[in-house]
């Protein structure tokens, strides 16, 4: 039998303890500091790149295809801020007024002709087997980390409620990629095919000048989103697929546009590769973005969990009582605009305006607006 401490020998030991302990409390309180310190780190390390990305700035971006020529006008062009004011169609003043710059009141068929291409996409693209939603448009702020999206800093495009871990959603890309968030999906399932319909807010910090001017950017928009989670050796044909619905949908509309596959500088954090459309605006003299698909791989799914399991067996044996199932693989993630509203507009009023200040609605949108055909000036 061990013999009995001293009252003192043993008040040693005890306060030993309990300095081990606070010791141990505050070096776990540091290693937690900096696993979170080198989580932000990580995160702002980009996504690999695909081997026939252009290498540079945007300007070394290529051309993949051109589509149409500009329209040749026989009388004096109008920006869509001119047109939007002989044609009732725009309040920026009053916007401003009650919620700042580069917010907007649409009005009379500018209404009816935001709902025709919301409602005429999301027809077109349900029947490429898209399934629709509508998507929360406040998230946490982890969600869009993990999207690959930085919600803070001097520049940044995200919105954050004060006091809070949320923020206002820039995509719909954001909350879509956030469903299935720390999952093992069946790969049978696969692939999955959204189209949702969201407003999306920006703070489009550092942007100025003329070319954004009126409704080419704005802090509040309404869009559609197509978003994608395949298997890992699918995701490029399905990158593919999105640039031709996105292609299928502008031709549709008459527009003249280039595809560009963008330089590695112009990629952003989450994107493998990049395909924009940029649509010729003659009103702005110049072609504006209006779409772009990007094939993040598995940036996005690494780090919000999303996995997909193989039903056929794993290829070497099994040790005794495991499963014989492969093991999950994270899938890859895809998105592509279907329609970002505002800039659709300007296309619509910039490249259908005619001599008598009227401007010609596409055939496709006119079920979707009750026939309207035209546009014209109101009686002053």
């Amino acid at each position: 039998m061990k013999g009995k401490l001293e009252p003192t020998e043993r008040q040693k030991l005890i306060d030993e303890g309990k300095n081990l302990k606070e010791g141990l409390l505050s070096l776990e309180e540091d290693l937690l500091k900096l696993i979170d310190e080198l989580q932000q780190e990580a995160q702002r390390i980009p996504n690999m790149t695909h081997p026939d990305v252009p290498i540079g700035g945007e300007d070394f971006s290529t051309i993949r295809k051109m589509v149409g020529s500009p329209r040749e006008f026989s009388f004096p062009v109008k920006d869509h801020l001119q047109l939007g004011k002989e044609l009732d169609l725009f309040d920026f003043d009053a916007a401003s007024e009650v919620s700042g710059s580069k917010f907007y009141y649409l009005k009379n068929e500018a209404v009816l002709l935001e709902m025709a291409l919301i409602n005429w996409t999301l027809v077109e693209v349900m029947k490429r087997g898209f399934t629709p939603l509508t998507t929360p448009e406040i998230v946490r702020s982890s969600i869009v980390e993990k999207c690959g999206f930085q919600p803070r800093g001097a520049n940044t495009q995200v919105y954050s409620i004060e006091d809070s871990d949320q923020c206002l959603i820039g995509t719909a890309e954001i909350p879509v990629g956030g469903i299935h968030m720390d999952s093992i999906l069946a790969a049978s399932l696969l692939p999955l095919k959204y189209v949702a319909v969201s407003h999306c807010f920006r703070t489009e910090a550092g942007a100025a000048g003329t070319a954004s001017r009126g409704l080419y950017r704005v802090h509040q928009f309404s869009k559609l989103e197509m978003f994608i989670l395949c298997r890992p050796e699918e995701s490029d044909f399905y990158h593919e697929e999105l640039i031709r619905i996105e292609e299928d949908l502008f031709s549709s509309l008459g527009l003249h546009y280039k595809t560009l596959d963008m330089a590695s500088g112009d990629l952003g954090a989450p994107a493998y590769r990049k395909f924009d459309i940029e649509a010729w605006m003659p009103g702005l003299a110049r072609y504006g973005e209006i779409s772009s698909a990007s094939n993040c791989t598995d940036y996005q799914s690494r780090r919000l969990g999303i996995r997909f399991r193989s039903t056929e067996p794993a290829l070497t044996n099994p040790k005794k009582g495991k499963s014989n199932l492969a093991p999950p693989q994270f899938v890859h993630t895809l998105n592509a605009t279907a329609c970002a509203v505002p800039r659709m507009i300007v296309c619509i009023l910039e490249n259908n305006q005619q001599e008598d200040g009227s401007v010609i609605i596409p055939e496709p949108l006119r079920p979707f607006m009750g026939g309207l055909e035209s546009i014209y000036p109101k009686p002053r």
